[in-house]
């Protein structure tokens, strides 16, 4: 079986934007916008209900930490926050990471429905308001 090195494991520090003790920010190598962050954790895990929940509450605050970061730099309109858990979710990489996903005025025609996008045909939900 060929071994895989995983791309979230040990970064390199210049990738680093920033880091709490359990997570770090880097910036997305195919971003969706401009600033789009991935949030990885330092301890190797495929998924996110496998992080403790010490962990999870870090994760806030950082998430946190990094749209002020975020804000400061690019200053969006708002904010996807998004994590894939399982192949059938879309997940790629199998060490738990968040998106951090800025979001401009006119990036997308019509953003209503927000993360339901992840299934085209029921991102709009509220037809009857368009």
């Amino acid at each position: 079986m060929e071994h895989v090195i995983c791309p979230f494991c040990h970064p390199k520090k210049t990738d680093i934007v920033s880091e709490c003790e359990s997570w770090y920010a880097r910036w997305d190598k195919y971003p969706v916008n401009p600033g789009h962050l991935l949030i990885a954790t330092f301890r190797h895990m495929p998924f996110y209900f496998e992080t403790t929940q010490e962990e999870r509450e870090a994760l806030v605050t950082f998430i946190n930490d990094c749209k002020s970061l975020l804000a400061e730099k690019f200053h969006p309109d708002g904010y996807n926050i998004g994590i894939n858990v399982g192949t059938a979710a879309g997940q790629t990489i199998m060490h738990v990471h968040v998106h951090l996903i800025p979001r401009y005025k006119g990036d997308i025609k019509n953003p209503t429905g927000g993360v339901r996008g992840v299934i085209p045909r029921r991102r709009i939900y509220l037809k009857h308001l368009h």
